[in-house]
């Protein structure tokens, strides 16, 4: 269990970090399982809307830091003015 910073919750949390390095390490310490589905969701939009190549080095550095916005910092990137979510069944 863990006390998750973006959903001020006592959750689920992780056995192993979900990501490489010092943040991996933040985010198991501080983020819960289902903070992490949800930045996983809102991941997917940025790479979409912002057509990045995850191949692209300058793409994954940019995930990264949106990452560490996302859950320590000023919070999620607004989408591009055009964004229509998909709607929930």
């Amino acid at each position: 269990m863990v006390k998750c910073i973006k959903l001020n919750e006592e959750l689920e949390g992780f056995d192993v970090a979900p990501a490489k390095g010092e943040l991996g390490e933040r985010i198991k310490q501080n983020v819960s399982k289902k903070a992490w589905g949800m930045w996983v969701e809102h991941s997917k939009m940025i790479v979409n809307e912002f057509r990045l190549s995850m191949a692209s080095p300058e793409a994954r550095v940019l995930m990264r830091s949106e990452m560490e916005k996302y859950f320590f910092g000023t919070g999620a990137t607004a989408p591009p003015p055009d964004f229509v979510p998909k709607a929930t069944p």
